[in-house]
């Protein structure tokens, strides 16, 4: 197998996830500041010229994080960072979901569509009007699941997901970008500090 990385929160979170699983496989970087995802080489491995893709043993190729992550996971014999049983395995995609949907996305786009706007304008249709927006229900989200971990270690409860890699490395980059987390919300700032000192987290 073969990993197409570049740098960016949605490869990072595939960095992460084999980080804490162990599991190593061959990587090449994608240029993607100077553009070469959007070249005809790259575009033949993944034709949404994104990253990160993974390149099969039999020649297919994945992408996408959560298909890539949960491929990752069965190829490896199982791993608990998508639950051991079928209620943690729904529990810790229904929560990706809520994620993914609610912050990752907005958070996403209002850089894309602001700070980001140089590199991105040119590549995909902006909608520079809907950044400041896009932040706000972003942060609105986090707030909203800020009250949901109350009392809680991780996104799961006591058992640290694929969710909590999911939230980590979005918000460690919207952090980068101009969107750091809100002080207040103090669950979220104490399990981002509990996420942010497992080794994994530098990968």
């Amino acid at each position: 197998m073969k990993l197409y990385d570049s740098v960016g929160p949605n490869p990072k979170v595939v960095r992460m996830f084999m980080a804490e699983a162990g599991i190593e496989v061959e990587a090449e970087t994608v240029d993607i500041v100077g553009g070469a995802n959007r070249q005809a080489d790259y575009l033949k491995v993944n034709p949404t010229g994104t990253t990160p893709a993974l390149a099969l043993d039999n020649g297919s190729i994945l992408a996408e994080i959560m298909p890539i992550c949960e491929y990752l996971s069965e190829k490896d014999g199982g791993t608990s960072l998508f639950g051991e049983t079928p209620e943690e395995r729904a529990e810790t995609r229904m929560w990706c979901r809520r994620i993914d949907l609610g912050i990752l996305e907005p958070l996403a786009n209002g850089f894309r569509y602001s700070e980001g706007l140089p590199m991105f304008k040119d590549r995909m249709t902006t909608l520079p009007e809907a950044a400041d927006g896009l932040k706000g229900l972003a942060q609105e989200k986090i707030s909203w699941l800020d009250g949901q971990m109350e009392g809680k270690q991780f996104v799961c409860g006591d058992r640290f997901s694929m969710a909590d890699i999911l939230l980590f490395c979005f918000l460690e980059f919207g952090g980068q970008v101009g969107q750091p987390l809100n002080q207040a919300n103090k669950n979220i700032v104490a399990w981002y500090e509990r996420v942010g000192a497992r080794p994994s987290a530098a990968a």
